[in-house]
């Protein structure tokens, strides 16, 4: 088996300009409208979609890798870093503010040139106590030793190589060529982000953190799409959704030829429903703003309040009596009344669905 890394004309990527014309196209209308809907926010709105997104992107990226992280921490330690209003908890891992330690850095200073030390320092930011897990690995430095560097899956004695990298020795001198090519090349971030996500994970340079890593490296160079280095979608979230594609297509791609047309186009799909979830959810906080600005004069108590919030924030399920009763700690007898309350003021309306199936919904 011949991974792309020992191909003689390694690293010199091609791809069919032609197939991607469309999907760049799509992609640059796409992120367009995404800006044109995030002025429409106010700062509080702007600033809340920017810890969503941040907070997405973390926790995607590492349940990639099997790691899963609490929500509420994550989001806690991003806004404080951020210095925008947050929900008053305090985050107490110091694995989490690590990683909103890079993430921040790769965002806020993604013009800033990459080096061998800044990637050293995500790293070291990553496994704070020098191992991944009971192995004590190398931190803030290339992977060292003479055994091969293997992606593999499948219970001991059964396992499935995917992937190997190359040798421990070459890293360095691989390493300083990702590092120029990303320093100076000026080609589209959409295209760059791609191949330079691609490429790290292919030297794999690291005991552990590649992928995650990786990811960091493409969020930054994402970030210089926009004239302020902020982004407002996930692309960590939305390959999570599409993990076995994910690793499917990269495996192709390692082990084919440097023609890596297919990767940019899924990357480029990634891309794209991340935007598309985020212009979702932009749009969301628009309809909810036009909503309480239609009732500012209408009398509603703290418990309609709270499950009509839930409702525009991404609510799962049918809202049913019991559901109401249950989020809001009263019987539900009181959930029906105050259900009622609101259908009669035209805040919520009634599915039509009768008997045991009925449940509410917005106006439309």
């Amino acid at each position: 088996m011949e991974y792309i890394w020992q191909r003689g004309d390694w690293p010199r990527f091609r791809w069919d300009a032609e197939a991607l014309l469309e999907p760049l196209s799509r992609l640059s209308r796409r992120h367009g409208l995404l800006n044109g809907r995030m002025s429409m926010l106010g700062f509080r709105d702007k600033s809340s979609a920017l810890v969503s997104a941040m907070s997405d992107e973390l926790i995607g990226s590492s349940e990639i890798e099997g790691v899963s992280l609490n929500p509420a921490s994550v989001r806690s330690s991003i806004a404080r870093r951020l210095g925008v209003e947050s929900d008053g908890l305090l985050s107490e891992d110091h694995y989490v503010e690590g990683l909103v330690d890079v993430m921040i850095d790769a965002i806020r200073n993604c013009r800033e040139p990459l080096s061998s030390e800044r990637l050293f320092d995500w790293h070291a930011a990553l496994f704070p106590t020098g191992r991944s897990g009971m192995h004590r690995i190398t931190v803030a430095g290339w992977r060292r030793g003479d055994e091969a560097m293997q992606v593999v899956s499948g219970a001991m004695g059964r396992e499935r190589v995917h992937y190997e990298a190359p040798p421990s020795a070459a890293v360095a001198s691989e390493m300083e060529a990702l590092i120029g090519w990303v320093n100076a090349n000026e080609m589209s971030p959409f295209v760059m982000s791609a191949i330079a996500h691609l490429w790290f994970l292919t030297i794999h340079p690291f005991d552990d953190g590649n992928g995650r890593i990786s990811r960091t490296l493409a969020d930054m160079i994402l970030a210089r799409v926009d004239d302020e280095p902020m982004r407002f979608y996930s692309v960590s979230a939305e390959i999570n959704r599409n993990k076995k594609a994910y690793y499917e297509v990269l495996e192709r791609t390692q082990k084919g030829s440097l023609d890596i047309t297919e990767w940019l186009l899924w990357f480029f799909s990634c891309l794209e429903g991340a935007i598309d979830r985020a212009v979702g959810a932009v749009d969301r906080t628009l309809r909810k703003a036009s909503y309480w600005e239609c009732y500012r004069d209408v009398e509603v108590n703290e418990r309609q309040r709270k499950v009509i919030n839930r409702l525009w924030d991404g609510f799962e399920g049918k809202l049913t009596t019991s559901k109401w009763a249950k989020m809001c700690g009263c019987s539900q007898d009181t959930a029906l009344r105050d259900i009622n309350d609101l259908i009669g003021k035209g805040m919520l309306r009634n599915s039509g669905e009768g008997g045991r199936s009925a449940n509410y919904l917005l106006p439309e």
